[in-house]
């Protein structure tokens, strides 16, 4: 059987999974390639000592066929390693994880992270159970799993829940090289995860946005073209953040929304307003945009695009300059319902391509909200319908 090559974006691997699996894959700290193996049952590491990507990928090529060889000739082949939770998670963040986004990557990390401290790296993924199920959610809404070491929403948690069922799916239509799956089934199948029974979906008012946008400047530009273009375009701020210069045309009004840093994977191009426009020349105008650099820099490194939590901080920052109330659930997110919300007169499909909505459903279900005045304006046109009808 001839060896099976993985490649990805973070790393490369040769071999087969339980035979002679070699993985490169740079360090973060000095950049050098690093060789992984596994030898009886342990992971071993070493340092390759150089950074060439070509050079790397053909040692790992090397490494596998020369651990293939030393399985002495007319043996029977090697049992396969028993597939482990952290085995598991360890193909998976390698095949499956750099097809994502940036920041779902991340969050995959973070997840894998979390459900190996909880359930232990040689967990048989096969015995997990409801008890398990029902313990996670326990724990982890007290506030004793995960980074932060606070208490968590039903919606926090049915998101940790739902990448772990894709997961274990994915693990049950997946097979190894023998043709083997490596999951019989999904133990944890059908399995009701925890629901929010009012969750908060909070609407950013006009009068709450035009009082972030008059101390936008002072918080940061960045924060001010972020802000306007929230508000402008109705796209999330994690798609906004790494807009590059080669996604906006200034010639034509659009903006191109890359497929992999949309939540859906939903790339397209939308117009956009002249006040979306002059936020984005300021943009141009203050980090001297050129090439394909990106639009909101890092403040550090301007060939990197503005960090993950930067964003949550200027708007910190900015309710705390504006004096407005400390309310749960305004933040980024309320931008795109007040999007929604603002744009409830228009047709579902034509919302839905302006904002980046993948479903009618969606937006009906979490995003839109009548307020009073549409709600009376709703009245209105009723009575004058049925007054012309009685005349």
């Amino acid at each position: 059987m001839m060896a099976r090559t993985k490649r990805s974006r973070r790393s490369y691997g040769a071999g087969e999974w339980g035979r002679n699996r070699v993985r490169v894959f740079p360090d973060p700290k000095t950049g050098m390639y690093q060789m992984e193996w596994r030898e009886n049952g342990r992971r071993l590491t070493r340092s390759l000592r150089h950074r060439d990507w070509n050079r790397a990928k053909k040692q790992a090529d090397e490494a596998a066929a020369g651990f293939a060889a030393l399985r002495p000739n007319g043996k029977p082949e090697a049992e396969p390693e028993p597939l482990t939770l952290g085995r598991l998670f360890d193909i998976y963040g390698e095949e499956v994880t750099p097809t994502k986004a940036e920041d779902t990557q991340q969050g995959d990390r973070t997840a894998i992270a979390m459900f190996l401290q909880f359930f232990g790296w040689d967990r048989d993924p096969a015995t997990l159970s409801q008890r398990d199920w029902d313990r996670f959610i326990r724990e982890r809404r007290a506030g004793r799993i995960g980074i932060s070491g606070r208490p968590v929403s039903n919606r926090t948690i049915a998101c940790d829940l739902t990448f772990l069922m894709a997961v274990l799916n994915w693990a049950a239509r997946s097979r190894d090289e023998r043709g083997h799956l490596l999951l019989e089934s999904n133990p944890l199948k059908g399995l009701r995860k925890p629901v929010e029974k009012n969750p908060t979906r909070v609407v950013l008012t006009e009068q709450e946005y035009e009082a972030l946008l008059k101390v936008s400047r002072q918080v940061d530009w960045r924060f001010h073209v972020a802000l306007v273009l929230a508000h402008e375009t109705g796209h999330r701020i994690g798609a906004i953040r790494q807009l590059q210069w080669p996604d906006i045309d200034f010639k034509g009004g659009t903006v191109r929304w890359r497929a992999k840093h949309e939540k859906t994977g939903y790339g397209h191009t939308t117009p956009v307003t002249d006040e979306a426009l002059a936020a984005l020349e300021e943009a141009h105008a203050m980090s001297a945009g050129t090439g394909d650099g990106p639009v909101l820099p890092a403040p550090t490194d301007a060939a990197r695009c503005v960090g993950r939590s930067l964003p949550s901080f200027w708007w910190q920052r900015a309710q705390t300059l504006a004096a407005l109330e400390p309310k749960r659930g305004r933040g980024w997110h309320s931008l795109r319902r007040k999007f929604a919300s603002d744009l409830m007169d228009q047709p579902l499909k034509v919302l839905c391509e302006l904002g980046g909505w993948k479903t009618a459903k969606t937006v009906l279900q979490c995003y839109q909200r009548a307020d009073e005045g549409q709600l009376r304006k709703a009245l209105d046109a009723r009575r004058r319908l049925r007054d012309g009808k009685s005349k």
